[in-house]
């Protein structure tokens, strides 16, 4: 129920009452002053002067909101734009000619090391510790190409077998590597 229902349904107010509280406002303050009009005195254009031209010329009333506000400056932040172009052209090139040096090293000491490999393992292929590990390999792949290739086939492969059989194969691949270096240290030293 709402305040002017509620006082609808009371007793009505004489006109004693209404007139012995008279209200804290005076009804003539209630309302806000009008707003004083503003008279536009200015034209569309201003004369500003623009000092790169050789004649005094009017321009807009934006003016001075603009960004760029003579040729000359406009000149000017193309050729800085320019500038920093070459700038960043020049310091890409440098990065990539000096990426590309490097690279160039890290290929040679890559071949290197594997040419130095190939040889080792040239020189050590009738070593017994060396046979062993390419049998393992091979053998170990084709076992685990067949098992794997089983257990898709069955429906049975997922991310926990797989895990399993991964970890499974790094914790042979490390007891081979210390089994391997043993043996070579204490019965079959390598070939240099």
């Amino acid at each position: 129920m709402s305040y002017a229902e509620a006082a609808a349904k009371g007793p009505k107010q004489s006109p004693e009452e209404a007139y012995a509280y008279p209200p804290l406002i005076p009804i003539s303050s209630i309302r806000a002053p009008a707003p004083p009009q503003i008279e536009k005195t200015e034209s569309d254009t201003t004369s500003l002067v623009d000092v790169d031209s050789p004649h005094i010329s009017s321009v807009p009333a934006d003016y001075e909101s603009q960004r760029v506000k003579t040729t000359t400056q406009a000149t000017r932040l193309e050729h800085e734009a320019e500038d920093k172009a070459r700038e960043a052209a020049k310091r890409t090139s440098e990065a990539a000619h000096e990426t590309k040096e490097k690279a160039k090293v890290g290929a040679k000491k890559a071949k290197a090391k594997a040419k130095e490999e190939g040889r080792k393992l040239d020189a050590n292929r009738d070593n017994p510790v060396v046979i062993a590990n390419g049998v393992i390999l091979l053998v170990g792949s084709g076992v685990l190409g067949f098992a794997a290739y089983k257990k898709y086939s069955e429906g049975t492969l997922d991310w926990k077998v797989a895990g399993t059989t991964a970890a499974a194969v790094g914790a042979f691949a490390v007891a081979d590597y210390f089994v391997s270096q043993w043996f070579f240290q204490n019965k079959y030293p390598p070939n240099e």
